[in-house]
């Protein structure tokens, strides 16, 4: 699939971008919403919170990037909550469906992202400004972190490993 872009430095970011939509799709595959919840007598996030926080991810950036919808969960995941003990979150479907609502939109508005826009600084929080590339750079890093996180959950649940092959 080729990629085009307004900025030559999106380029890069949208080929890791394609593929962690697909790993992510992947990372899920047969994981029952039993599974999803496990934290193995740890405080570790469950693949639960993990896949919703990488929707929500995703649909805050579309956000500030001037899409106006939520996923369907945003109330648990909104102005960076945290996992919450003794919640039921919702099922990994759920999740994939808004991933695959989300994913193309998004990464429209990033390859029509321009280098204006990415120099671009905005107040992330009180005290912390980031430009609009750092903000991408770093939310692609966090993909990549809690895909990971969710491949060594399917391991030690038991799963087959994440499958990289046919890209």
């Amino acid at each position: 699939m080729k990629i085009t872009t307004a900025s030559n430095r999106m380029f890069s970011l949208l080929v890791l971008y394609d593929m962690q939509t697909l790993y992510f799709e992947r990372a899920l595959d047969k994981i029952s919403d039993e599974d999803a919840h496990k934290r193995l007598d740890t405080k570790a996030n469950h693949i639960a919170w993990l896949s919703g926080s990488l929707v929500q991810q995703r649909y805050e950036i579309a956000n500030l990037l001037g899409y106006a919808e939520e996923q369907k969960a945003v109330e648990l995941f909104k102005e960076g909550k945290g996992i919450q003990d003794n919640v039921k979150y919702p099922s990994l479907s759920q999740f994939l469906d808004d991933w695959k609502k989300i994913s193309p939109i998004l990464k429209d508005l990033l390859a029509k992202i321009t280098d204006q826009k990415l120099d671009e600084k905005f107040e992330m929080m009180p005290g912390m400004s980031l430009t609009y590339y750092e903000l991408i750079t770093f939310i692609i890093y966090r993909e990549a972190n809690c895909i990971g996180q969710i491949a060594l959950w399917r391991r030690l649940l038991g799963y087959d490993a994440l499958r990289y092959d046919d890209m």
